[in-house]
């Protein structure tokens, strides 16, 4: 313990110098630009900024490109709140009760809590990384395929609560993401699955396209439905202004639970964010005394979102550091920094270059903090994008939704699959069946197949009922579903009396 607070405070020592501190700063606030942008993922922000670090020492290079990760976390979050359009996939939960509660007037709360639970989330995880970073790396490391579909599957579980009454609805919308994993080619044997001819969809959907069709222009065409040039809009009483410190409070145990949750779902390569923010809202909802408000401005429902967010960022590291197994997309980017730089990840890293990596636990948490100024003197403005002229916002959304479906990969069929998946969007939304479980859809069904396959390849049907973490996995997933009806169920009994 003593050791590594020593080493913490060389660490801190490594980067409490104004050039490191003015390059965080960069980083925090590019990355923070570069999330609020739909289209520029953190990985892809990280990636855009990895050529200028070639000239860089490797500890400067890496505070940076740790300012842009975690910087570009909380930035997806801004447009999420504002527009109703995530700037990045992990965002997709937060625009749940984000945008619903800047529609109820309290812009400044929802950006306050979008904010500050990024900023605790954040510095949870990286206290869990200093401490816990080889043990869990090595739990990590001994999940086989099996553990990975069960945890999956868990992660489909939380369809009933995205669904709430209408889960029957959130069930459709889900397997429909699933099916559009099934376009493109086999990820294991390269048969092509319904391209029906076409090489674009060979590689089948990107995901970024796919969110802005859905959220930004589906909420576009929705609005554009039911628009009236005539009508006047009122704003006098939208409140602005961030809440004070107090009110946070009220939400610590939110964000204690989604932090947790958010860092180890990172742990495990190829959870990631998006993963974490899903569980993370499921779990709050189930343990929420009104559950009825989520997905209408639910406060906590921000918090959860954007704490697992944050909290998945030092959870990630954790194997990219210990073991060079990257936890998310990102990670992966940071890693072929480390590379570039000469520097090989794992156990000994800690023993060779103690400065380095204490150095960039250091300068995580200053990167939490500047992002806590940045955003809060920022949000002012950003807050107000909900409220420009209709005239000016839905051509402004419609052209950035078109930019950044384009620079993905330069690709007009991405523009397509954007304006395409607008249109389904929209029908979805007048028809009320929620677009988001067509996220996890996404997000889990390429998980679910290739670990589904690699067990069935190495042990057989038999390698999901032999491993005692699979068997608990599943278990709690059928928990998970069983438990919102049984309790329906004896609320009903409870009332029948009462009703005669």
């Amino acid at each position: 313990m003593g050791e590594i607070f020593k080493n913490l405070g060389m660490g801190f020592a490594t980067v409490g110098n104004l050039q490191s501190i003015v390059w965080i700063l960069v980083g925090v606030c590019v990355g923070i630009l570069g999330g609020a942008i739909p289209g520029i993922s953190p990985s892809m922000a990280v990636a855009l900024l990895l050529p200028m670090t070639y000239a860089m020492s490797p500890t400067v290079a890496l505070i940076m490109l740790m300012g842009i990760y975690i910087g570009a976390n909380y930035g997806g979050s801004i447009t999420a709140v504002a527009i109703n359009t995530p700037g990045t996939p992990s965002a997709t939960v937060t625009a749940f009760d984000g945008y619903p509660l800047l529609k109820k007037g309290r812009a400044g709360e929802a950006m306050g809590i979008s904010l500050w639970a990024s900023v605790f989330g954040g510095v949870l995880s990286i206290f869990i990384l200093m401490f816990f970073s080889v043990p869990l790396s090595r739990a990590a490391l001994k999940f086989w395929p099996s553990e990975y579909f069960a945890l999956c599957i868990m992660g489909l579980t939380t369809v009933a609560t995205l669904g709430g009454k209408n889960w029957q609805k959130a069930l459709v919308t889900c397997l429909f993401g699933l099916l559009l994993n099934t376009m493109g080619l086999d990820p294991t044997f390269g048969i092509k699955r319904f391209t029906f001819g076409v090489t674009k969809l060979f590689d089948g959907f990107e995901m970024v396209p796919v969110l802005i069709g859905l959220f930004a222009l589906g909420e576009v065409l929705s609005n554009l439905e039911h628009y009236d040039p005539k009508a006047t809009v009122r704003h006098e009483n939208v409140d602005y202004k961030m809440p004070k410190f107090s009110y946070y409070l009220k939400l610590k145990w939110s964000i204690l639970r989604a932090g947790l949750i958010g860092c180890l779902i990172g742990i495990f390569p190829g959870a990631g964010g998006t993963i974490a923010s899903f569980l993370a809202y499921d779990v709050e909802k189930r343990v929420s005394k009104n559950p009825e408000e989520f997905g209408h401005g639910a406060p906590a429902g921000v918090a959860a979102a954007e704490a697992s967010n944050s909290g998945s960022v030092g959870g990630a590291m954790v194997p990219m550091l210990t073991l060079g197994i990257p936890g998310s997309s990102t990670a992966a980017v940071l890693l072929s920094a480390l590379m570039i730089h000469n520097l090989n990840p794992g156990p000994q890293l800690f023993t060779n270059e103690p400065q380095l990596v204490y150095g960039l636990f250091a300068s995580m948490f200053v990167a939490n903090v500047l992002m806590g100024l940045v955003g809060h003197f920022g949000a002012k403005v950003w807050v107000r994008v909900g409220y420009i002229k209709k005239t000016i916002l839905y051509p402004l959304i419609f052209a950035f939704a078109i930019l950044g479906s384009f620079s993905i990969k330069k690709s007009m069929f991405d523009v397509c699959t954007c304006l395409a998946f607008g249109v389904i969007g929209w029908i979805f939304k007048k028809y009320d069946y929620p677009a988001s479980p067509i996220v996890l859809g996404l997000v889990l069904g390429k998980l679910i197949e290739e670990n589904f396959v690699q067990t069935m390849m190495v042990t057989g049907p038999m390698g999901f009922v032999t491993r005692p973490l699979t068997v608990i996995l599943f278990l709690i997933s059928i928990a998970a579903i069983a438990y919102p009806i049984i309790s329906e169920r004896i609320k009903k009994k409870k009332g029948a009396p009462a009703k005669q």
